[in-house]
């Protein structure tokens, strides 16, 4: 007969689950006051009683849980991920009520969908006019972004205690990269550090933007949309609803938000670490080759360079980051330059920003790994060492890199079958076109993608279970594919 939990020492997972996604969902109730607060100041009653309502709760339901279950100590690796996968499904479940209880999205697939777009900072929307939500709305939705960005568990590491020195697993399982990289020994210091250098660019984008076409409201949802690499607007028309200058200052904060958070923090002290840093050189290179790409694309189209040049830049750098804006509907493009719209949306920033994709870290090693592979073909006794940034790459990383490069394109081409099997099923049918481009935008994060999902399109016509499946893709792109995975293995429950 098995004992009891507490005379052989192991204790229940689900108890310690249960705690973690209760903190989580009470962090995730707080975002939501700022949001309500906004409402208050434009008068909008409605909307404000929808965030209240929803941030009450959210709170209650997430306090009970953890005051019900209680700490129950430091997390293992396993409960890490297992808690990660979880959190996010919960926090995007909690996140859809204030679509629901003000009734600016009629239906609970089409506001968890909304919220899953916003916390995974994907972009993609069923809201064909964000204009004719209210302020308080518009803001939850770029809150959402802001807080998925850099995610929510390591805002709770950051900010609560509770979670002690276990969050480290949690932020392994959850930050946007490969591997954490720590600022300072401990890892809450660290995530503090770099909450801080978040909040920092966030603060001079608004000013910046502030001081060109958008009215200070406008200034502050796009400051928290492009610095999370997400891509809501308060347009329908995204950034090409504003000016020049606004658009080059978006630009800008696009690039440096797909570039690594810790890498921002050390050029504080020293600028020269861009420079030295062999990920950030590759990231640079690969934008520059991509707008490059397209500004070549459509002189060969016989559009004006000049003319198109600002647009070119703007969705290079928008599609590799993930960032989801537009300026011009790239759906309309030739289909050479369509094919290359949709490779830009593997490719991502680089480990330890807020963009989505593959990152620049894995396609660095995996191309030196392969290289190398190929060469032992004809020196099969060579000794062949992956190096990054004249570093060795150990054997466990490179084969981790390898597995997830797998898992990726396996979640692409499977998305992609059972998206369009979907669309069929639901009566409307879809091109190859939609469906590819909306499962890669998904799973990188990206947001607006080519044919009836184009830029301006948006997701309104993808039947119901088909926002499911975008809805989980977008979950499993955020989180990076294993913690997402590992729910659905039966090592991960065995005890």
């Amino acid at each position: 007969m098995s004992r009891p939990a507490e005379f052989t020492g192991r204790r229940p997972m689900t108890r310690q689950l249960a705690y973690v996604v209760g903190v989580v969902a009470v962090a995730g109730a707080a975002s939501m006051i700022p949001a309500a607060l906004t409402a208050v100041i434009y008068q909008e009653w409605l909307a404000a009683a929808a965030l209240f309502a929803s941030a009450a709760i959210t709170c209650g339901c997430g306090g009970l849980v953890a005051w019900g279950f209680g700490r129950q100590g430091e997390l293992t690796t396993k409960e890490g991920f297992a808690a990660v996968g979880l959190a996010w499904f919960v926090l995007v479940a909690f996140g859809s009520l204030p679509y629901l209880i003000s009734g600016a999205i009629s239906g609970v697939t089409d506001a968890f969908f909304e919220a899953t777009a916003g916390f995974t900072t994907t972009g993609a929307s069923v809201v064909a006019n964000p204009g004719s939500l209210s302020h308080g709305l518009l803001m939850w939705r770029a809150t959402t972004q802001w807080v998925g960005g850099m995610g929510i568990i390591v805002l709770s590491v950051a900010v609560l205690p509770l979670l002690g020195s276990g969050g480290v697993q949690l932020a392994r399982a959850e930050a946007p990269g490969p591997e954490p990289d720590r600022l300072t020994p401990r890892f809450r210091e660290t995530a503090k550090r770099l909450w801080l250098v978040y909040a920092a660019l966030t603060g001079i984008e608004v000013i910046l933007l502030a001081l060109g076409d958008m009215d200070l409201f406008e200034a502050f949802a796009h400051g928290l949309t492009t610095v999370s690499t997400g891509g809501f607007s308060t347009e329908a028309g995204s950034i090409g609803a504003f000016g020049a200058y606004t658009q080059w200052v978006v630009i800008a904060f696009m690039f440096i938000s797909g570039a690594s958070f810790a890498l921002h923090f050390r050029a504080l002290r020293d600028p020269a670490v861009y420079v030295r840093s062999g990920e950030f050189r590759l990231y640079a290179c690969i934008v520059a080759a991509a707008a490059l790409l397209i500004v070549g694309g459509l002189w060969v189209d016989g559009l004006s360079v000049g003319r198109h040049l600002r647009h070119a830049i703007f969705t290079a750098v928008t599609l590799v980051t993930g960032t989801g804006y537009f300026t011009i509907d790239y759906s309309v493009w030739t289909q050479g330059l369509q094919i290359l719209a949709v490779g830009l949306m593997f490719l991502g920033g680089m480990a330890g920003s807020t963009a989505g994709g593959i990152k620049t870290f894995r396609i660095g090693v995996l191309t030196k790994a392969s290289a190398h592979r190929l060469k032992q073909l004809v020196y099969p006794d060579a000794v062949l060492l992956t190096r990054w940034d004249r570093r060795p790459v150990a054997d466990p990383v490179v084969r981790n890199i390898q597995s997830f490069f797998l898992f990726y394109i396996m979640a692409f081409l499977g998305g992609t079958f059972l998206l369009a099997v979907l669309e069929s099923v639901g009566g409307t049918g879809t091109d190859l076109v939609t469906a590819t481009s909306a499962v890669a935008s998904a799973l990188g994060n990206v947001g607006p993608g080519l044919g009836n999902v184009g830029p301006g399109g948006g997701y309104v016509v993808i039947t119901t279970g088909g926002k499911w499946l975008l809805s989980f893709i977008m979950i499993l792109g955020r989180l990076e594919i294993f913690p997402v995975l590992l729910l659905f293995t039966r090592y991960l429950w065995r005890r």
